[in-house]
């Protein structure tokens, strides 16, 4: 059985900082291609990191130099670190896991939870 537990959302001010985690259970994060994605009220869930099993990553375009996707795979976690935090970033994110294929990446399984990040001043 997979489970992904997402934590470390709240509320927090433009130019903030948040660090997500994700505790997967019944996966090997590390044998994965993992990703966060977010979805705001009204809009489609977006990918906006992905970190494959071998260690790259790749963000969009609008959090590349904010964002920083990692694991830690001793805690079999994936982390996202959010800084620079924008009123845009506000969405629930959620981590799942991913096929990266030619020119996308298509998440596969259910979805959990998620975690609220809310920034606003």
């Amino acid at each position: 059985q997979v489970q992904l537990v997402e934590s470390g959302g709240g509320l927090v001010q433009p130019g903030g900082s948040l660090r997500l985690s994700c505790a997967a259970s019944g996966i090997i994060v590390s044998f994965n291609s993992m990703g966060w994605y977010r979805q705001a009220p009204g809009k489609q869930r977006e990918l906006v990191a992905a970190i494959t099993s071998g260690g790259s990553t790749n963000y969009a375009d609008s959090v590349k130099g904010r964002f920083t996707i990692s694991r830690d795979n001793a805690q079999n976690t994936v982390y996202l670190q959010m800084n620079s935090l924008k009123p845009e970033d506000t969405a629930a994110y959620y981590c799942q896991r991913v096929l990266i294929l030619p020119g996308r990446t298509e998440p596969f399984g259910s979805w959990g939870q998620g975690t609220q990040v809310t920034v606003s001043s």
